[in-house]
């Protein structure tokens, strides 16, 4: 896999992934998620709930287009970059806000609303790569990379030792054709840790793997880390209310969307520890 095929892969999934899911707070969908952002900046009052969803939007969307736009070299790359992390940062601030931490459980590390922020973290590293990859070392750009994968599993996968997470994807578990017989041979807290182990060794074993430079390790255990995230893509067929007809995704959508940046951290981290044959380091 050369690298103009990592970055036409990576662009397609922020692409993808920035339109979509832009569109849908354009048409509405779940506008306590940008309220949230607003009022942790003390916006709320002075923005309409409508208007922060459309400015929301029109800005995701500014970064799915104007990446492509982009990558095809009709503007500079500078534009979605910037706007990206922009967005990014602005999400991840949120973090310090007392809403996305789940009080009954103890407040941090159990994130509640800010499952779906941590993700942000994702969108940083993907396009310092494919704009910028000459300002950082191949290992940088695997160790950035890497960090989102496991930011993301290792946090959301220990949660799922969690009575309150158990019981929150039941309904995922119980409609996928792919899932559902875990409940067959686990119960529920059973079932919901056997997920949250397989997250964490896959991306142990991914990290492994890029330590001791495996690189059969290192494509098994990213091929695991990849089925998690395909996996909640399949959420949008088969769990209810995850699409709508009115504006794209409900929450549980614009939640699993975001997974398709940790596909591109993946095919980043491929690229340059599997199938590059001439990585800088060896140079230097």
């Amino acid at each position: 896999m050369n690298l103009r095929i990592s970055n036409n892969l990576v662009i397609a999934l922020i692409t993808i992934s920035f339109s979509l899911l832009g569109l849908s707070f354009i048409l509405g969908a779940n506008p306590n998620a940008i309220g949230s952002i607003f009022s942790f900046y003390g916006l709320e009052t002075q923005v309409p709930d409508h208007l922060m969803s459309m400015i929301a939007g029109f800005a995701l969307c500014f970064v799915g287009i104007t990446s492509l736009h982009s990558h095809l070299g009709f503007i500079n790359r500078a534009l979605p970059t910037v706007t990206a992390l922009i967005i990014a940062l602005t999400c991840l601030l949120t973090l310090f806000s007392a809403n996305r931490w789940l009080a009954s459980e103890g407040g941090f590390p159990v994130i509640g609303s800010g499952q779906g922020i941590i993700k942000y973290f994702a969108v940083i590293p993907l396009f310092l790569f494919v704009f910028y990859k000459d300002v950082l070392s191949d290992k940088a750009h695997v160790a950035l990379n890497y960090a989102s994968v496991a930011l993301v599993l290792v946090w959301i996968g220990a949660m799922k030792f969690f009575a309150f997470e158990a019981n929150a994807i039941v309904s995922l578990v119980e409609s996928s054709p792919f899932m559902s017989w875990l409940y067959i041979v686990f119960s529920v807290q059973g079932a919901s840790n056997a997920i949250g182990i397989f997250d964490i060794l896959s991306v142990a074993l991914l990290g492994v793997g890029l330590y001791i430079r495996n690189a059969k390790l290192i494509l098994l255990a990213g091929l695991a880390c990849c089925s998690v995230f395909i996996m909640t893509q399949t959420f949008l067929i088969t769990a209810p209310n995850a699409l709508s007809s009115v504006t794209v995704f409900e929450r549980l959508g614009q939640f699993v969307i975001k997974d398709l940046w940790f596909i591109a951290n993946l095919v980043i981290i491929y690229h340059l520890a599997v199938f590059n044959n001439t990585p800088k380091e060896t140079a230097e």
